[in-house]
């Protein structure tokens, strides 16, 4: 999967522990154990690897939000609104509406 470089830094530095994706076919093949590979944009020379540890099904980025702290979904650099508009540049609501929406917990490795 590729990320921008803010998040791939979150992650890295260990803070987000919850990558959040829309629940797309694409994502629906993810399993608990599996390991994923990060991609840094936009060069995609840089890489880690996570494994998936939970899945997280809403029906909204807003509905996960009430869940859970920024300080694990992105960084504490970040408000929640932040990050909800950031996202729904790439999954509009509607794209919510007709897939859902999945936080993969993840563990570095």
């Amino acid at each position: 999967m590729k990320l921008q470089p803010e998040y791939y830094n979150f992650i890295l530095n260990g803070t987000k522990r919850i990558e959040i994706r829309l629940f797309d076919k694409k994502r629906q093949q993810i399993k608990i154990g599996d390991i994923i590979k990060f991609l840094k944009e936009p060069e995609l020379t840089e890489s880690f690897n996570v494994k998936v540890v939970e899945l997280l099904r809403y029906n909204s980025f807003e509905d996960m939000f009430k869940d859970f702290d920024i300080s694990i979904l992105s960084d504490e650099s970040m408000t929640k609104e932040e990050l909800i508009n950031a996202l729904e540049q790439f999954y509009t609501k509607e794209m919510q509406e007709q897939y859902g929406v999945l936080g993969i917990k993840i563990e570095l490795l």
